[in-house]
Parts: C-alpha cells; structure tokens; sequence
C-alpha cells in the first residue's frame, strides 16, 4: 500500500471516530442544558431559561447552553466515582490483561515456543501501551507479533501467527458468551437498539466459528487436492502455506481450544465486572450485572470493527444508545461516564506498558546483540 493510501486509509477513519466523539458530546452537553432548564436552574440575564416542548431557545442558543453547561455537568459526574470503586475497577482490569498474557503463552506453547512468562508479560504490557496511545487496535498487535518474532530466528512465522491466533480466540470467545448471554436477557433483546445489536453479533459469531473451524481443523484444502498448489502461487504463498499449517497445529493439539475457550471465558466475566463495579461507584448507573453480561461483550465486539481507530467514538455512542434502553434506564451522561472511566482505567495500564517499554527496550537489544556476536 502506497503511503498517499495509508494516509487516507487512515485520515477517514480518523474523521469518523472524531465526528462520533463531537456528535455523542454535543448531543449530550445539549441534554444536559435542556434537563438544567426544566428543573429552572439554567439562568441568563437573571431569568429563568424557558426550554420545553411548547417553548425553546433558538437552535443557536441551545448549542451553545449546550457547551457552557454540559462539560461541567460531565466532569461533575466523572469526579462523583466512588475511589474504592475506580480502584477495583484498576485492579480488574489487570486481572484480565494476567489473563491475557497467560493464554497467549498457552497458545504460543503449542507452537514449540517456550518463551518465559515474565516475557510474555512484558511484551504484552508493552503491547498495550501502543494499543491504547496509537490510533486503531492494530498497533499492539504489530508490536506483538515484531517482538515475538525476534524471540526466534527459525519460527518467526509461527511467532507472529501466534498473535494472530490468540487476537482471534478471544474474539470469538466474547461473541459466543455475548449470544449466549442473549437468552436470559430476552427481555433485554426485544429492545429495538439492542435487537439490532444483538442480531449483528449472532451473525459475527457465526463467521468466527466458521473460520475457527475451518483454520484450525482444515476444510478447503482437505476436500480440494488442487487447494494448496494454487496457495503457492499467491504473492507470499510459501508464507502463507506455513501459516495455515501453523493453525492446524492449535486443532491437533489435545485439549488446547477447550482450555483456552475456558480462560478466554473467565477474562470475559472479569471484564463485565470491572464495568459492573464503576456502574455501582456512580450515581444514577446502577445496571444490572446480567444486563452488563450482553452490553459490555456486545460494544467490545462492535468497537473492534474497523469503522474507527482505536473503536474511538463507536465506543462511547454504543454505551449511551444501549443502556438508554427502556428496561435498564441509564440517562446519557453517566453512560457515557462508565464509558470514559473504563477507558482511562485502560491507559493507566497503558501507562504501565509504557514504562516497561522504556525500561527494557535497550537491555533486550542489547542481549540480542550479544547473542549474535557469540
């Protein structure tokens, strides 16, 4: 790809997730005045503002009550989180990053690559510096799959593909607990916003099983003779031969999908915890914990499509429209305060990737280099 295409490539997504992140505020600041005017506390000139549905200030003047009032209102409610709350919601966070780390060594074992845990564990703490402060979710993973592939000099292809397979494990793992989660929350799922959502998830996990399946326990190429010779022809097709008998390595290997399906499972429930204890540390966010068993998976797994970097504004209007829905009732502003405060949960794990990065990046260099000269 030219770089005039990865600029654009780039550049409109970056105009999406923006305009996503102006309309959702803008939208909400201008509630908030409308909310200030009904109870009679949005004052100008020393009167009272009229703002109704009989009555309404000009759209201009909506706007900007909208913008005067509607921050502090936000950052009165951010500030309102309970620091215990914050503080659990940190330490979970943490736990599923543990997780993380410990299903990516699972699934880097499989592929004869015995890399010592406080390593996996740097790598992906380093990862998810870049995934949280780069734009789009790919920076992490490409940072991933580079250090992996620098712990060998004759599996760099079964190193990167490692990332690969973890990255899509725990995808599908979330959609499958997502639909499933749909059954006791069919109440829940009538409701138009989450129908919508809910029928777009059914089908992603419907394409990821397909494709879990068919990478791992092999399909086309087993009813095809012809399938592989045409594989080699492709541009990189030797690379992408040994990569499709990578995969089948994680379908060979007892016990491997069931056990990370597992661990992917437990780091999915963490994960709608950490998002149940912020909702109970604020005011007026009481959800649930079934209800945020379908909400979280479901807006994790709709971010991740590649509509904006990052999930950046996707994020935020998904949690406002969800738990909008008439049986949960949560009001804009403290939907979109769970929101942001999850998030800055994820970069202050950022930060720690962060610090990591800086701490080792010229020692592991150095020792690669030592390794070379012997």
């Amino acid at each position: 790809m030219s770089v005039g295409k990865k600029i654009w490539s780039a550049g409109w997504r970056i105009a999406v997730g923006a305009l996503l992140l102006v309309w959702i505020f803008h939208s909400i600041f201008v509630n908030e005045a409308r909310e200030l005017a009904g109870r009679g506390a949005l004052i100008e000139n020393n009167q009272p503002v009229i703002w109704n549905k009989e009555q309404a200030p000009p759209r201009q003047e909506q706007w900007r009550y909208g913008w005067q009032y509607g921050p502090p209102a936000l950052w009165q409610t951010l500030r309102s989180v309970s620091p215990v709350a914050f503080g659990v919601s940190l330490a979970l966070m943490g736990g599923t990053l543990l997780l993380g780390m410990a299903r990516w060594h699972m699934v880097l074992r499989v592929q004869g690559l015995d890399l010592p845990f406080s390593r996996v564990a740097e790598i992906s703490l380093v990862a998810h510096f870049f995934n949280s402060f780069l734009l789009g979710t790919a920076g992490g993973d490409v940072m991933k799959a580079y250090c992996a592939a620098r712990e060998t000099h004759h599996q760099k292809t079964e190193a990167v593909v490692t990332v690969f397979v973890d990255r899509v494990l725990g995808l599908w793992a979330m959609l499958i607990f997502a639909t499933l989660i749909i059954l006791p929350n069919y109440a829940l799922f009538l409701q138009s916003g989450l129908r919508t959502s809910a029928a777009v998830i059914v089908a992603m996990t419907a394409v990821a099983s397909g494709f879990v399946f068919l990478a791992f326990r092999g399909g086309v190429s087993k009813q095809w003779s012809g399938a592989r010779t045409w594989l080699r022809r492709l541009p990189k097709g030797d690379w992408l031969e040994r990569s499709l008998d990578s995969c089948r390595k994680f379908g060979q290997a007892r016990g491997f999908v069931r056990r990370a399906f597992a661990l992917s499972t437990l780091l999915n429930l963490l994960c709608v915890l950490q998002f149940y204890v912020l909702a109970r540390g604020l005011p007026k966010a009481d959800v649930p914990f079934l209800a945020l068993c379908l909400v979280v998976p479901t807006v994790i797994c709709l971010s991740a499509l590649p509509l904006a970097p990052g999930g950046l504004g996707v994020r935020e209007n998904l949690f406002v429209q969800l738990l909008a829905a008439p049986t949960i009732g949560v009001t804009a502003t403290p939907a979109l305060s769970l929101s942001l405060l999850a998030f800055g949960g994820s970069l202050a794990w950022g930060l720690v990737g962060g610090v990591v990065y800086l701490m080792f990046k010229h020692k592991h260099h150095l020792t690669e280099g030592e390794e070379v000269e012997s």
